[in-house]
């Protein structure tokens, strides 16, 4: 798993049930850390640009639906607790997020 992939997930909390998230990680600490920062993903689009990105539902994303990053709800999440992957983001995406992620936590 690398930094920039989508995979499936399941969070704890509101947000358990099993769904798509976006590894966002440096890939320095993937291999030797028990955890690893993700994005998760949403069908349920609301029209907050600056947090919450579109995600286009096709072939690269291994998405069913159209959909949207939830900077917003950045959080942690045990490696075990990943299933697959499903997809990866375009450079353009990485970009987009990693401007969306700088925003939400000041940086």
């Amino acid at each position: 798993m690398k930094r920039g992939d989508i995979v499936v997930c399941a969070l704890t909390g509101d947000y358990g049930k099993p769904r798509p998230a976006i590894i966002v990680q440096s890939d320095l600490f993937n291999p030797t850390h028990a955890s690893l920062v993700v994005c998760p993903v949403t069908s349920h689009c609301i029209d907050t640009p600056l947090f919450r990105l579109p995600l286009a539902a096709n072939s690269k994303t291994g998405l069913d639906k159209d959909s949207q990053i939830m900077v917003d709800k950045l959080t942690a999440i045990k490696s075990d607790r990943i299933k697959n992957r499903i997809g990866e983001l375009t450079p353009k995406q990485r970009a987009q997020l990693d401007k969306a992620l700088k925003l939400w936590l000041g940086l």
